[in-house]
């Protein structure tokens, strides 16, 4: 038996109507809650055509080819990385070693293995990839920014970056994405046995830039991460994170916060592998979407997939998806799915909710005589607050509330 989106299914007895896309057309269907296929071969994935599930909410024509083999990388992505943040920042990276290595670097990989075609193709056509490796506890007051910027307006890149804690380490950091054009990449976060990230992955683009990223997580025994992941910019956005637990005693809280304006593609595709025993993770993302009238929708996509598997005993799971639409034209998708293989948990569920503002919160903000306008800001900084008040980096948490503010302006809320 496995529980999938709140229903229970007999997987003996349950048809499967589709191949997931991952799965060549001679291989056998499976149902969702298998072991999905990975490959680092483009050509192990078939061309998606929107049917699949993995790609049934995504605009495959808004992709510019990158799903198809059709985008010709004529640039590259740039990677710097700092110590501290903002005007704090300093190049002395202490005990943090950035490398420019590749793609035969024995060390990729380890984070996780592509589950689809544009993550393939980013593997295996990127010139390079790019090693950050922490192997020390590093002071909360003290993070490492490491910025990714785009190839340029018109130019197309592949990208692959690893973050990797080394036993025991710590490490507050800061993966900010900016500037223009269309992009591929792989992002594997790795931590070792003992070690603890914190981690806000910020998707600040240019209106023009198309960016699908997949990001590995490999969490090693008693290893703790704390992901933020931050979307404001971008024509398109498509994130894609896994969490693969190597050892027992892996904690991972994935929180996220995106923000999409009329004609934005913001999706994110989780997927939360709970394959050994005794393992804790808590999922909570929350969205606002503000259309325009007579424009193109904002659209946001969350499928937020927790599988527990026959081993799993023990594992403690939640996850959250709550969506708030400022406006008409505004679109939100949320599917959360969660998979059981055995009953000797501590705990699992989840939740979605997608609607309007809360009428009885503005009567009772106006009722004190706070103007309508005003009213309204009040409740979406309450809304983000719970993701927002997580960002231990002060100066990223300024700039993010401000950014939402000038969201906010835009539509004269």
């Amino acid at each position: 038996m496995a529980q999938v989106g709140g229903a229970i299914i007999d997987a003996a007895d349950s048809p499967v109507l589709d191949v997931d896309p991952g799965i060549n057309a001679t291989s056998p269907k499976i149902a969702p809650w298998e072991l999905r296929f990975t490959s680092y071969d483009v050509e192990a994935f078939e061309v998606p055509r929107g049917r699949e599930e993995q790609w049934r909410f995504t605009p495959l024509r808004r992709l510019r080819g990158l799903h198809d083999g059709s985008a010709t990388a004529q640039g590259r992505i740039g990677v710097s990385v700092v110590s501290g943040f903002g005007d704090a920042a300093s190049s002395e990276l202490g005990g943090v070693r950035h490398e420019t290595v590749g793609r035969d670097d024995p060390r990729l990989g380890d984070g996780g293995i592509p589950a689809d075609r544009v993550a393939a193709q980013a593997w295996s056509a990127t010139p390079e990839a790019h090693v950050v490796t922490v192997n020390e506890a590093r002071s909360e007051d003290e993070p490492l920014t490491i910025t990714v910027t785009g190839p340029g307006e018109g130019q197309s890149a592949y990208a692959h970056l690893q973050l990797r804690l080394e036993h025991h380490a710590e490490a507050v950091v800061v993966l900010d994405h900016r500037g223009s054009g269309t992009i591929a990449a792989n992002t594997e976060l790795v931590v070792a046995d003992g070690a603890k990230l914190t981690v806000v992955e910020v998707h600040d683009w240019a209106d023009d830039a198309v960016y699908v990223g997949a990001q590995h997580l490999s969490v090693g025994r008693d290893a703790t991460i704390r992901h933020t992941s931050v979307t404001l910019g971008g024509d398109l956005v498509r994130l894609s994170p896994v969490v693969n637990y190597r050892a027992p005693g892996g904690d991972v809280e994935l929180d996220g916060l995106y923000f999409a304006d009329g004609g934005q593609h913001f999706e994110q595709r989780l997927l939360v592998d709970h394959s050994v025993p005794n393992c804790r993770s808590r999922v909570t993302y929350k969205g606002a979407l503000q259309g325009v009238e007579g424009g193109t929708a904002a659209h946001t996509v969350w499928v937020g997939d927790v599988l527990i598997r026959k081993a799993a005993e023990g594992t403690d799971t939640y996850e959250l998806n709550r969506n708030l639409l400022l406006t008409d034209n505004a679109r939100a998708d949320s599917v959360p799915n969660l998979e059981i293989e055995t009953g000797e948990i501590v705990g699992a569920g989840h939740a979605s909710a997608t609607g309007r503002f809360d009428d009885e919160q503005l009567f009772y903000l106006m009722a004190r005589g706070i103007p309508e306008a005003q009213a309204r800001r009040l409740v979406v900084r309450g809304f983000f607050g719970e993701v927002i008040q997580k960002v231990r980096v002060p100066a990223l948490r300024d700039r993010l509330e401000a950014a939402i503010e000038a969201e906010l302006e835009a539509i004269g809320s």
